[in-house]
């Protein structure tokens, strides 16, 4: 079984940094619906930390229910979190790449103070921003930081899929969440994209004769 995320990295910087952020992404690879970014700055006082936090894993690995229940936990324990979303028309515009790091802005922004230092999932680098910063390989299920921030983010684009179902409600988003499912393929064959997808994005066959 794999160790849950821990504060190994986290310790070392707040040697020399007070404020350290973890940020991770949820939807990079979605057809449809927007990347969202997750930032948030734990306190370093280590008497809070496992307690308050014990079952918090990469968002991946958890149950819905499990993720619903730790945001409110994190949420209050955080001494600061943002959430920011870079939308369908800005993928298509600026590529996933810039459009994630758009997102990550937007996170850092919705913080009403900089953090000193970010601790970012792999290929979340921020080269635009003047602050030291570090990325790890798989970091959601090594840096608690970064966890958290993926729960926060895997979280709040969930809820705003469940929105674009209602919308949308041909398309099954509330099942798949915008992903290239089988069922999801199918749907844009029948039905051509809807405003919400990403336009620029390669659907694979759906086994569908084309229309």
């Amino acid at each position: 079984m794999t160790s849950p995320p821990d504060l190994l990295y986290e310790k070392k910087l707040w040697t020399t940094w007070q404020h350290v952020a973890g940020l991770d992404e949820a939807g990079r690879g979605a057809l449809a619906g927007p990347v969202c970014v997750g930032a948030v700055i734990l306190p370093s006082d280590l008497s809070l930390l496992p307690r308050t936090l014990s079952g918090v894993r990469d968002s991946k690995q958890l149950t819905p229910r499990k993720r619903d229940q730790l945001v409110p936990r994190i949420k209050e324990i955080a001494l600061a979190w943002g959430i920011g979303f870079a939308a369908a028309d800005e993928i298509d515009a600026l590529g996933i790449v810039p459009a994630t790091r758009l997102a990550a802005s937007r996170a850092l922004e919705a913080i009403p103070f900089l953090p000193d230092f970010l601790l970012t999932d792999f290929r979340l680098e921020l080269p635009e921003l003047d602050i030291p910063q570090t990325a790890l390989v798989r970091g959601d299920q090594r840096s608690l930081n970064i966890a958290t921030a993926s729960i926060l983010a895997k979280t709040a684009r969930d809820e705003l899929m469940l929105e674009m179902d209602a919308k949308y409600p041909r398309y099954g988003l509330a099942r798949h969440k915008g992903y290239g499912s089988l069922v999801h393929r199918r749907a844009i064959t029948q039905l051509g994209f809807s405003p919400i997808h990403r336009k620029t994005f390669h659907v694979k066959s759906s086994g569908l004769p084309d229309m």
